[in-house]
């Protein structure tokens, strides 16, 4: 909606934005200007065109407008699999015998084994390079863009891989592993980030959740290569599984090198054109959905100028400031209830089983058909959520429903031990069943909610504020319950399961009063939720428009933001000169 305003209302400087957003006050040249006033309110109006626009769009309609957006998205986030596949590699090459000879040492009974202190410390080298990575990746992808800084890793990884192939010791492999871990960590959130910045609302939930299908893939890969391995008895049985990570950098390589880059980073950094001509190349003609380039940057522009109003700066540090700590708090709380809700102690599945008598050789088998859980998982929760339920529904139902399973498996404790088999068999059917509905719910829900309730400018940075929680919290987990488990220590056994379920409990507790429902919502209305304090359990009921009030000031944080696209452009053209 256009709206004329005095001169004066455009070059005072006030303490209030959009909406009634408070904040410090306008820095800018006064504006005098007609023509430029109405191309502002003319980029306001495009910005409400294209919000509207984006908000009738269905699924279909998304899909035929941005299948080259999909493409783009799936492909950059197939980068993830890469680490699934590699964490698939180690906890199982500690089985192979070729593998303990190499770099494990010689038992009192004979036999070779990797020391646990190496094993512990080769899993969690890799999460020590991970967390390395994620915070460099907040400062290295926001400055020079997801593309050449995906390149970058996937350059490293080649190199890095070579360590893994050529190792001669343990200690090799632990430089590999730190190693690797940095690109890994920067793949864990710019694959999210990519994807929900260049599809429209529409399809946001799915290709954010898809990296979480990426994982899955890896490691069914992974176990696949391992099982065809079994039958060698040299030195390529663990050699050639290594070699194989060099079939993902070079194709991953070339097909980044052409995607195009992110059209909000560009429009962030004021290089509107760019922008445009990037959005161009990610969507395809469609009269149906009455598409307006044009207008989808300058919603961009709007929401860019919008939470450079309500963000003091992009820093680190600026996570935990005003409206963005809330925002911060809920995207690592979202992650870490991952490991919270139990997730460590599904993994032994095929422990319980083996338990029940079912022979050794069958474990890969079964982690075979956990791993595709994880995969089917995904598209379970696509159909959940195309059916119009809600990401917050889904997760908080599902911790619910993980909760309820957690019992029973602790319930299963109290079976005599003379059916001590039957407990056994039952507990780790109950544990594939929790597999699944995990994935249907909580585990892949996350993605979609970590990408969504983070504002742009500080997204990446939140984001790996998350996922660096999410791991210390994994690396607890994964420390307690072999204790919890082993035989030889607490012996808890089944009784693990009430443990998880009080945790779970708690998380529950957490999501109905903290975790919003961001589905169908704009960045920029997400933005203005926070920013009013809206309560999370009526983030969907709650009626918001940008654009309906103060609309000349709405000129007023646009023409801010125009002023550093002309700066930008006078800066190009100097160069070209």
């Amino acid at each position: 909606m256009a709206v004329e305003h005095s001169h004066d209302a455009i070059d005072k400087p006030t303490a209030t934005g959009v909406g009634g957003i408070a904040g410090g006050p306008l820095h800018f040249p006064p504006k005098d200007d007609l023509a430029h006033t109405k191309s502002m309110n003319e980029v306001i109006h495009n910005a409400k065109s294209a919000t509207d626009k984006e908000h009738k769009m269905t699924l279909l309609q998304g899909i035929r407008l941005y299948p080259k957006a999909v493409a783009w998205s799936l492909l950059i986030s197939t980068c993830i699999a890469m680490e699934g596949y590699d964490v698939c590699l180690l906890s199982n090459f500690y089985s192979f015998k070729q593998f303990n000879e190499k770099y494990g040492k010689q038992l009192p009974s004979g036999e070779w084994q990797v020391p646990a202190k190496w094993q512990a410390g080769l899993s969690n080298g890799a999460n020590v390079g991970e967390v390395i990575g994620l915070f460099i990746n907040g400062f290295v992808s926001e400055r020079f863009g997801y593309r050449y800084t995906v390149m970058t890793c996937l350059v490293l990884i080649i190199g890095f891989t070579a360590i893994f192939f050529t190792a001669q010791s343990v200690i090799d492999l632990q430089v590999a592993e730190i190693l690797c871990g940095i690109p890994w960590g920067v793949f864990q959130t710019l694959t999210i980030t990519y994807a929900s910045e260049v599809c429209p609302v529409a399809l946001r939930g799915y290709l954010t959740t898809y990296v979480n299908f990426c994982w899955g893939l890896g490691q069914v890969i992974g176990i696949g290569v391992i099982k065809s391995m079994l039958p060698r008895k040299d030195q390529w049985a663990y050699r050639i599984p290594y070699a194989l990570q060099w079939m993902w950098p070079v194709p991953l390589l070339i097909g980044i090198f052409l995607a195009p880059e992110s059209p909000w980073w560009l429009v962030r950094k004021g290089r509107t054109e760019e922008a445009k001509k990037s959005l161009l190349r990610l969507t395809s003609t469609n009269k149906e959905t009455d598409f307006d380039a044009d207008e989808t940057i300058a919603m961009m522009v709007h929401t860019t100028a919008l939470e450079e109003k309500i963000t003091s700066g992009a820093t680190y540090w600026d996570c935990f400031k005003g409206t963005d700590l809330r925002r911060t708090e809920i995207v690592c709380m979202v992650w870490a209830i991952q490991n919270l809700s139990g997730n460590s102690f599904s993994g032994y599945s095929s422990y319980f089983l083996e338990q029940a008598g079912l022979p050794d050789y069958k474990a890969y088998d079964f982690a075979l058909g956990q791993y595709s859980i994880n995969m089917a998982g995904v598209f379970g929760a696509w159909f959940l959520m195309s059916r119009g339920i809600g990401r917050r529904s889904l997760y908080l139902y599902g911790l619910c429903g993980l909760c309820s399973m957690l019992l029973i498996l602790g319930f299963l404790g109290l079976v005599p031990h003379a059916h001590k088999k039957q407990a056994s068999l039952a507990t780790g059917a109950i544990m594939l069943i929790w597999a699944l509905f995990y994935q249907l719910t909580v585990g892949t829900v996350c993605y979609s909610l970590v990408a969504e309730i983070s504002t742009r400018r500080l997204q990446i940075k939140t984001v790996v504020l998350g996922r660096n929680l999410y791991n210390v919290v994994g690396i607890i987990c994964s420390v307690l319950t072999p204790y919890m488990l082993n035989p030889g220590n607490w012996n808890w056994a089944n009784y693990t399961g009430f443990f998880w379920a009080g945790i779970c409990f708690l998380c529950i507790i957490y999501t109905y009063f903290r975790v919003p429902e961001p589905s169908g919502r704009s960045f920029a209305e997400l933005d203005l939720l926070f920013e009013r304090g809206v309560s999370a359990r009526k983030f969907a009921s709650t009626d918001v428009d940008v654009f309906e009030d103060e609309v000349g000031l709405n000129t007023e944080v646009v023409g801010r933001y125009e002023e550093k696209r002309e700066g930008t452009v006078k800066h190009d053209e100097k160069l070209e000169g």
